[in-house]
């Protein structure tokens, strides 16, 4: 008689349930994102009215926007709390600058030099960030916590806490705008996501990027130049944080610095989760965080719609970071 060999199995965990899991943790994303539309259509009122979808790609734009650059800092092992702080910031000297009596006298130049000097701002504040974090060691959750704390300080005191209203069409297009119907914000969205998606397919920095994020010793033995990767790495997603406050400013057509980007690390951080970005890094998936972007955006919109109150949203977000991390445990295991 032949003996056929059989694969080993744990009796605690069998193979359809390992195989089962395996298809959750990759594609779980995807079937979460399928079931919230399905949820919407069927229960929802105008859920696809385009006013409705508008306001929901505009809202998604910005958590998508900074989740593409958290997705960056997570993948070298860091964190960046700062986002919000760093939006609040920009979103305060936009309206200063093409306001000032030398734009209105210089509009053209007024409107570029309110777009590009915050977010060469913000990239100042991802250099300070990645500075922290690479020369000096301190801990990214505490580096980054330290403009949490001052940056929102600052943009407060340079708006003396009043809230900046204006009319600009030029400048409110960056968040209004609609190009063959379809809001100008989500083409930024898909641009950046683009561009960057390259730079870590194809580039060198993209490759260094992963490999400290893998194994930063190991990283660093091989020649990569890891402080110059992690400070990259915070420039970027501070820069995206600077343009992702003007969006939300010129939605708005006005600038609170109290409010703007408030609990925005909690929805980048929890987007970059979903979309399959390890805390413990190595592993930058763009898409994916675009994807955990989409879904954080509609739980909140769902939850809202059907008349639960904002703060029950909070706790579903903070549930949906928790689920996430443990799919990614689950998965190692």
């Amino acid at each position: 008689m032949t003996m056929q060999n059989k694969p080993v199995t744990s009796a605690s965990e069998p193979t359809a349930f390992k195989f089962e899991w395996s298809m959750i943790s990759r594609h779980g994303g995807v079937v979460a994102l399928i079931a919230i539309l399905l949820f919407n259509i069927l229960i929802t009122p105008n859920f696809l009215h385009p006013q409705t979808l508008f306001v929901n790609i505009s809202q998604v734009a910005t958590i998508a926007i900074v989740a593409v650059g958290m997705t960056l800092v997570i993948a070298t092992g860091g964190i960046d709390l700062s986002v919000g702080a760093i939006m609040a910031l920009s979103g305060a000297l936009a309206p200063l600058i093409f306001t000032s009596p030398f734009a209105e006298a210089n509009p053209e130049l007024g409107l570029a030099l309110s777009i590009v000097v915050p977010i060469l701002v913000a990239l100042a504040c991802g250099v300070f960030n990645g500075a922290l974090v690479s020369l000096l060691n301190v801990q990214p959750i505490v580096a980054t916590l330290i403009f949490f704390i001052s940056g929102r300080g600052i943009a407060l005191v340079l708006t003396n806490g009043n809230l900046q209203t204006f009319t600009n069409p030029a400048f409110s297009y960056l968040g209004t705008g609609k190009i063959l119907g379809f809001p100008f914000q989500g083409y930024l969205v898909l641009i950046i996501a683009a561009c960057v998606w390259w730079v870590m397919a194809f580039t060198v920095f993209g490759r260094q990027l992963l490999a400290v994020g893998g194994n930063e010793r190991a990283a660093e033995l091989s020649g990569v130049p890891v402080k110059r990767v992690k400070i990259g790495a915070y420039v970027i997603c501070a820069g995206l944080s600077g343009l992702a406050g003007l969006i939300v400013v010129a939605i708005n057509s006005a600038s609170d610095a109290a409010r703007i980007g408030n609990l925005m690390e909690l929805d980048a951080i929890a987007a970059a989760v979903v979309g399959g970005t390890l805390l413990q890094g190595g592993r930058a998936p763009i898409f994916g965080a675009i994807l955990g972007a989409v879904i954080i955006q509609l739980v909140k919109y769902t939850l809202l719609a059907n008349g639960v109150a904002d703060e029950v949203a909070l706790i579903a977000k903070a549930g949906i970071i928790v689920l996430a991390v443990y799919v990614q445990q689950a998965r190692k295991e």
